[in-house]
């Protein structure tokens, strides 16, 4: 039996999932659900150009900058700051410049002074920190979103590191409610901020919006459009919570962290030995089962998952993770229940 998935759901069927849903999303009471009081989120940050190579951000950013210029205060009903992260990196169109600049800023990294031979990127990473934090502080940006693509086939992804970050999850709630022509997803890491190593950690609420596949220094016009469509509902979610609007918690499911697992290598030359095979290629967040094909060697032998419990596979041959030996991520699929949420008023 194939083990291909069918992920690519019809928008007809999704619009039918979504109108069969019977919970309202704005509601003037809480029912039986927790009710908590957060503080207004005053600033918001968009960030592109994370990763020079990922181009649908660094294009998003640009075009809301130039928004930003053309209709000042009435661009956004919340403040935005638009930051470009890795101009080095963009400009020779790479990954990064010198090192990962998505992970320089775990505490450690930003807690440790810098000098003229520090990398380009762990510079950056504390002028960003200034900018936009500085981190695990009161000063820092009410909600930072940052931008990244993959080549991995997985749609819209948000990537948040808490199960306890209630912004993110409703902002990810209603994404998934809205958005009806990719699917969308919840990857958690799951890690104390203090550990937590990429930009979005820096602001007091904050995640990762990841969207493919695209290959890196490429523009997709769909790819594009799903990013952009993401934000601005963001933004309106964010709006709408600033709004007073009682908004209702419920159940997501997301996919926690479990381990990555890297390609067959040569013992003796560590070279890789094989490929994914052909029938797990694409299939980001399908249900991976004891006994289903994960590689195909060189020599034509199909190499499979042997583990006891079914996971779920993501970044599956993502291009950037060839350096980091890493064929792909495995997740185990879980249910959170997130409290109803209202803006704490003075």
């Amino acid at each position: 039996m194939s083990t291909v998935c069918r992920d690519r759901e019809s928008k007809v069927e999704r619009q039918r999932e979504k109108d069969q849903r019977n919970d309202i999303y704005l509601v003037t009471s809480c029912n039986e659900m927790e009710l908590l009081s957060l503080p207004a989120l005053n600033r918001m940050a968009i960030c592109g150009g994370t990763h020079g190579n990922e181009m649908t951000g660094v294009y998003l950013v640009q075009e809301m900058a130039r928004r930003q210029k053309e209709l000042g205060d009435k661009a956004w009903p919340v403040p935005i700051v638009l930051v470009l992260s890795n101009p080095r990196a963009m400009k020779e169109c790479r990954r990064y410049s010198e090192t990962d600049l998505n992970r320089c800023f775990t505490s450690s990294i930003l807690s440790t002074p810098i000098s003229d031979s520090s990398p380009y990127e762990v510079r950056r990473a504390h002028e960003l920190n200034a900018l936009l934090g500085p981190k695990e502080s009161k000063e820092a940006i009410d909600v930072l979103c940052d931008l990244h693509n993959t080549t991995s086939n997985m749609g819209v992804t948000i990537i948040s590191y808490s199960p306890n970050e209630w912004i993110s999850l409703h902002i990810y709630k209603y994404l998934k409610m809205k958005m009806t022509s990719v699917p969308v997803r919840l990857f958690m890491v799951n890690i104390p901020i203090n550990e937590a190593y990429s930009l979005e950690s820096v602001g007091k609420n904050g995640f990762s919006l990841e969207v493919g596949p695209q290959p890196h220094g490429v523009l997709r016009a769909d790819i594009y459009n799903y990013m952009k469509e993401a934000i601005e509902l963001a933004i309106e979610w964010v709006s709408l919570f600033n709004s007073g609007a009682v908004i209702e918690g419920g159940e997501v499911e997301t996919h926690m962290f479990h381990k990555s697992i890297d390609y067959p290598r040569d013992p003796e030359s560590n070279q890789m030995t094989a490929a994914i095979h052909p029938q797990l290629q694409d299939q980001d967040f399908c249900c991976l089962k004891p006994g289903d094909p994960m590689f195909l060697s060189f020599s034509g032998e199909t190499v499979c998952y042997e583990e006891e419990d079914s996971l779920y596979p993501f970044f599956i041959n993502e291009c950037a993770y060839y350096e980091k030996g890493i064929a792909f991520h495995l997740a185990r699929k879980t249910t959170l229940k997130i409290p109803s949420v209202k803006v704490q008023r003075d």
